[in-house]
C-alpha cells in the first residue's frame, strides 16, 4: 500500500503524526511505501531569523497563548519520544527545505531528511530557512553537503515543487498532517497509532475486495 504524507517540517503535529504512523506500521503486516508530499503552512517569506514563539504569538493571540500551546504540544511529543524545544525554534519559510527533501528522496534519503529537519528545527533550534543549515542536514543523513548546497543555490526543483504544492491544494489538503492511503483514502491529523492501524486494515480490506 502506498501512503502519501502531506506535511510541513515546521509543523509539530506532523512530526508527532509521523512518529505515530511509524508505531502503527510496526504492528502492521502489510507491505507499505511511504512518500513525503510537500505542504507549506505559511508560504510567506521570512526575511530574517525570528523566534518561533514570537511568530506564534502574533498568529494565535499573544505570547502567553503561544507558550500554552507549545507546552501542550511538547507534552504530547514527549509521549511518543520526541524532544521539542519551542523556546529554541526559529521561524522559517520551508520552500527550500521541501526542495531538499525532494532532492534527498531521489537519492534514497527522503525519510531520513524529513526526520532530520524536524529534529534540528524543534530540538536544536536550527534555522532551516538557511541554505548552509539545509546543506548540513544533507550531510548529516549521509549525502554530499556541498552538492546539496549547489542544488539549493540553483533553480533546480523550483518549478516541480511549486507544482506539487499547488496540486496538494487542488486535492483539498488544507491541514497537515494528512495521510492518503492507497491514493484515495484520507486520514487527517496526528491520529493515535491504533486509529491509523485500523485505517490501514480497513483500506487493505477494501482494496483486496475491490470495494
Amino acid at each position: 500500500m502506498e501512503i502519501d504524507i502531506y506535511a510541513d517540517v515546521v509543523c509539530p503535529w506532523c512530526w508527532i503524526g509521523r512518529r505515530r504512523l511509524e508505531q502503527a506500521l510496526a504492528s502492521y503486516d502489510g507491505k507499505v511505501t511511504v512518500r513525503h508530499r510537500p505542504f507549506q503552512l505559511d508560504p510567506s517569506p521570512v526575511t530574517e531569523p525570528r523566534p518561533l514563539l514570537d511568530a506564534l504569538g502574533d498568529k494565535f493571540g499573544g505570547a502567553e497563548r503561544a507558550r500554552q500551546m507549545a507546552a501542550q504540544v511538547t507534552e504530547v511529543g514527549a509521549s511518543v519520544g520526541l524532544d521539542l524545544h519551542f523556546e529554541r525554534a526559529i521561524a522559517a519559510n520551508t520552500f527550500d527545505a521541501h526542495r531538499l527533501i525532494n532532492w534527498a528522496a531521489e537519492r534514497g534519503r527522503g525519510g531520513e531528511t524529513v526526520e532530520a529537519l524536524h529534529r534540528v528545527h524543534f530540538t536544536d533550534g536550527v534555522d532551516i530557512g538557511a541554505p548552509d543549515a539545509l546543506a548540513a542536514v544533507a550531510a548529516d543523513v549521509g549525502l554530499d553537503g556541498d552538492e546539496a548546497r549547489r542544488f539549493l543555490d540553483s533553480d533546480a526543483g523550483v518549478a516541480e515543487l511549486t507544482a506539487e504544492l499547488s496540486a496538494a491544494r487542488q486535492l483539498g489538503v488544507t491541514s497537515v498532517p494528512t495521510f492518503v492511503l492507497a491514493g484515495k483514502y484520507a486520514v487527517t491529523g496526528a491520529q493515535e497509532p491504533a486509529t491509523l492501524l485500523a485505517a490501514l486494515a480497513e483500506v487493505a480490506d477494501r482494496e483486496s475486495t475491490g470495494a
